[in-house]
């Protein structure tokens, strides 16, 4: 059975909205996903980081009980894990506020066994961390080397524009490890300053990864590959938070992949049509996120979109 590796961040997100704390849930990029994947039976082993305390036995905990591997997440005895404060606005986007006290040495642990065709994702700050890079790249390296399905979400947030220069090259190697990129149009204006995806892809993705999806919230999925170029509509919803809406995209996007069984030497000539079918999955898991101030989707969902689909 193929498996759904990632990499990346776990974070207790604690929600504030009028300015009060309303939840709080286990989050991360990466994370967030691979719940949702988790929550559909699919295999997942996750590869991060935690302190040894309250809030890492809360997240670890979650994991469990949502059948996420715990076995290649390094447990630090000192050092605390992280949290963030996600202030909702009026329309109920999040700006972020985060607390990392993290030891010199991090993620000591073995290698998961990644075998061809598995999908393995990375993403966000995470991945370009200098700290964590020597890490990374011993992981993406061997995820190739085994021909598994590679997905790169560069989640470039705000708060690291001023540095996009001086984390460009690392950005670019990310891209050329990558079978798949996707990213919000928002991220790409951080990145690179604008938001035109078409451009973006012919100047900046293309020579490094010929397939590429960019999600435009209420505005639709553009899909750009080397010989196409689509366009996909959003349902009309009213948010009650866009937390782990591009996240779940993301895990949609996977999901799809393994459900209708695209292997690693299958993506060059995917068709329209199978491109379509995979596109929809990301929208579902997407719009069904944004319905709730979870970060994942629920289980009630995640068994009727199972037996449906």
């Amino acid at each position: 059975m193929r498996k759904v590796f990632g990499i990346g961040e776990t974070i207790l997100d604690i929600i504030f909205k009028d300015e009060q704390p309303h939840t709080a849930v286990p989050g991360g990029s990466v994370f967030n996903g691979l719940v949702s994947l988790g929550r559909l039976g699919v295999p997942v082993s996750f590869v991060s980081e935690l302190g040894n305390d309250r809030v890492g036995e809360i997240i670890r905990t979650f994991m469990e009980k949502n059948h996420i591997s715990t076995e290649f997440v390094d447990c630090f005895p000192s050092g605390k894990s992280p949290i963030s404060l996600a202030f909702l606005d009026e329309e109920n986007n999040a700006d972020y506020v985060f607390y990392k006290d993290y030891p010199a040495q991090r993620l000591e642990m073995p290698l998961p066994d990644i075998n061809e065709d598995d999908i393995f994702i990375f993403g966000s700050y995470y991945a370009l961390n200098p700290v964590l890079r020597n890490k990374m790249l011993e992981i993406l390296n061997y995820a190739r080397e085994q021909k598994a399905i590679i997905y790169y979400d560069p989640n470039f947030r705000k708060a690291h524009a001023h540095d996009a220069i001086r984390l460009m090259p690392t950005v670019l190697e990310n891209l050329e490890y990558a079978d798949i990129v996707r990213g919000s149009d928002e991220d790409f204006m951080n990145l690179y300053g604008k938001n035109d995806t078409k451009e973006i892809y012919k100047e900046h993705i293309q020579f490094y990864c010929n397939r590429f999806i960019s999600t435009h919230g209420e505005n639709g999925v553009n899909l750009y590959t080397n010989t196409q170029t689509k366009h996909f509509n959003t349902p009309e919803i009213k948010p009650v938070s866009t937390i782990g809406a591009g996240d779940n995209f993301n895990a949609g996007i996977i999901y799809g992949l393994l459900k209708y069984k695209v292997r690693h030497e299958d993506l060059p000539a995917l068709s329209d049509e199978a491109w379509g079918k995979i596109i929809q999955c990301g929208i579902d898991f997407a719009t069904e996120v944004c319905k709730s101030y979870n970060n994942y989707i629920s289980e009630e969902f995640a068994t009727t979109y199972s037996q449906q689909y």
